[in-house]
């Protein structure tokens, strides 16, 4: 009970999957070895290869960032209609995905780091940051870290602006641990993904599958060392007490059946009050919240996240 209730507080963020019988027979794969349903490529940065979902052509960018657990894939819904108007680079963090996986800083500021010596490595100055969940918190550090390397802000139900005291700091940081992220049992994989969600989506079932496939892959261990450095990453560099200091035009989105945040079981609440503190504090944004929608916005809700982004592009 412990630990189910541990794996629906905090990685309930990840993209994970469904506890059916027949998820125990799926093939195992490596992580190249998923179709992404867009070409990927990778791209050297430091020592570090970055993979890249490069569509569209434009002298406009959108950077687009995943959450906790997930990678570039959960754009899908997003990439065909906003790279008919934008150059759009999806990427795979280091230690998810396609990237390279290996024990890395995983910091926020490290992430930001990696992301602004993208764009030097890809020819691009600058670029709007989107982000969703753990991915709008690293949109947001960016901003502050790399003022100049970034155009505009989108966020999606972004981590970061939840304010968790000490303790409540410390005992998720303790709690997920590497080997607790290993051990996930495919009925709490089913529990994690649904949590995600307003009403669960069939075609997400991509990420059921490839969540239980990645087990066997060889970086699967290391894959794992990164989501539990990420949670710690988010809890040591908040943003709540830093939005003053964001001086990019952002957009911010969130489902109001978000479940995710605030977080249920350690102080709960309502997501628009979350909302509320980046809507007041953020100097210059525009927030659009979501009904009949939950954490992964950009997925359920892309027939209103795409026009949105479009419209704030072009405001």
């Amino acid at each position: 009970m412990k630990y189910l209730l541990i794996s629906v507080m905090v990685i309930a963020m990840m993209v994970t999957g469904c506890a059916t019988s027949k998820y125990y027979h799926l093939e195992k794969k490596e992580y190249d070895d998923f179709d992404y349903g867009f070409a990927t490529k990778k791209i050297q940065v430091r020592n570090i290869r970055v993979a890249v979902i490069d569509e569209g052509s434009s002298e406009q960018v959108l950077v687009l960032i995943h959450g906790l657990g997930s990678y570039a894939k959960g754009w899908m819904k997003n990439i065909p209609e906003l790279a008919k108007k934008y150059r759009v680079i999806a990427v795979d963090l280091p230690g998810y995905g396609k990237s390279d996986k290996g024990f890395y800083p995983y910091t926020l500021p490290f992430y930001a780091q990696v992301l602004t010596e993208l764009l030097t490595e890809l020819k691009i100055e600058k670029a709007t940051f989107a982000g969703h969940s753990m991915g709008g918190q690293i949109a947001m550090v960016t901003s502050l870290l790399f003022p100049d390397r970034v155009e505009r802000l989108v966020l999606v139900s972004p981590a970061g602006f939840e304010r968790f005291s000490d303790g409540e700091g410390a005992w998720m940081s303790k709690a997920m641990t590497p080997e607790f992220v290993h051990d996930t049992t495919i009925r709490n994989i089913d529990v994690n993904l649904k949590a995600n969600f307003y009403k669960y989506p069939e075609d997400a079932s991509f990420m059921i599958t490839e969540r239980i496939q990645m087990r066997g892959a060889r970086d699967f261990d290391n894959y794992c060392y990164a989501v539990s450095k990420n949670v710690a990453a988010m809890l040591d560099y908040p943003m709540w007490d830093k939005l003053t200091r964001i001086k990019h035009k952002t957009l911010i989105f969130f489902g109001e059946n978000d479940g995710l945040i605030p977080n249920p079981f350690l102080h709960g609440g309502k997501t628009a009050d979350v909302a509320e503190i980046g809507r007041s504090q953020i100097p210059d944004n525009q927030l659009i919240m979501i009904p009949e929608c939950g954490h992964f916005a950009q997925f359920e809700k892309a027939d209103v996240v795409n026009p949105a982004i479009i419209k704030f592009m072009e405001d």
